[in-house]
């Protein structure tokens, strides 16, 4: 199984995460990969001050980078929180009307943190991290929420849902990106976080095989090295024998056309 893109990767920004842009597309050179996606963290976990614009900006300019570095193709996005049950994205109650030089944007809009971090970028990934909002939801709950978040025109991933903790429903949550042309996530990291993880993870691909639903394969590496680094993915998806054909990861151009389809 040959998979040539990662597309959800974090750089220093993230603040967690420790390496540069550069040394993570040197390293996905290194692993063969024809395409990385870098998204860093967009959500509370960052900055205390989250109307503040300047914080941001490393992310609000990254369609300024090359879309292509020594042979491999850069695209800009981010990994941003689902903050509630209603599936909405950080940042989207948080007006912003003054750029980094704290003058009015040339737009004179009042758009939110959301759209102004995101207008530029290539795409989405949405995920879940701190899940107290959803702690008594029902499963129905929060099936809706990642129903909601498919809605958002700039998300094409649903990020490691495998892992979020929540108790949605599988097919539902699968059917609805599957109209919607965006793509389920299973990623590696996943795969260190316990076998109750693992099994959930497995789950779900099987049912996105079941159901001919696409998936988007990729490490979440906060460090370099681990950029192209998918042994247990690839060994969880051909033990259940995965169709490659559905794995929007698996090059280059079948990612791009995959983004071509949700409209991206």
């Amino acid at each position: 199984m040959q998979l040539r893109c990662d597309v959800h990767t974090h750089t220093l920004y993230s603040r967690h995460a420790y390496s540069t842009i550069l040394e993570n597309v040197h390293a996905a050179k290194e692993a063969g990969l024809e395409l990385l996606g870098s998204t860093d963290h967009f959500s509370s976990m960052l900055y205390p001050e989250y109307e503040n614009i300047r914080h941001y900006q490393y992310l609000c300019v990254s369609h300024t980078w090359p879309k292509e570095i020594d042979g491999v193709r850069l695209l800009q996005g981010c990994e941003v929180d689902i903050v509630d049950l209603d599936g909405h994205l950080f940042g989207y109650d948080i007006p912003i009307a003054k750029n980094i030089d704290g003058d009015f944007y040339n737009d004179k809009k009042t758009l939110s943190l959301y759209e102004r971090v995101t207008r530029k970028m290539d795409y989405v990934i949405a995920s879940v991290h701190k899940h107290s909002f959803a702690d008594s939801a029902t499963p129905l709950e929060c099936t809706k929420l990642y129903l909601e978040a498919l809605r958002n025109k700039k998300v094409l991933i649903l990020g490691h849902i495998g892992r979020s903790g929540l108790p949605f429903e599988i097919d539902p949550v699968l059917l609805a990106a599957k109209e919607a042309h965006k793509l389920i996530e299973i990623n590696e990291h996943s795969m260190d976080s316990g076998n109750h993880c693992i099994d959930r993870c497995r789950a779900i691909a099987v049912r996105c095989a079941e159901l001919s639903v696409p998936i988007s394969v990729s490490s979440d590496a906060h460090f370099a090295l681990r950029i192209g680094q998918l042994d247990k993915v690839k060994k969880l998806l051909s033990e259940i024998h995965f169709p490659e054909e559905l794995i929007a990861t698996r090059s280059k151009d079948s990612f791009l056309s995959a983004m071509k389809d949700a409209g991206l």
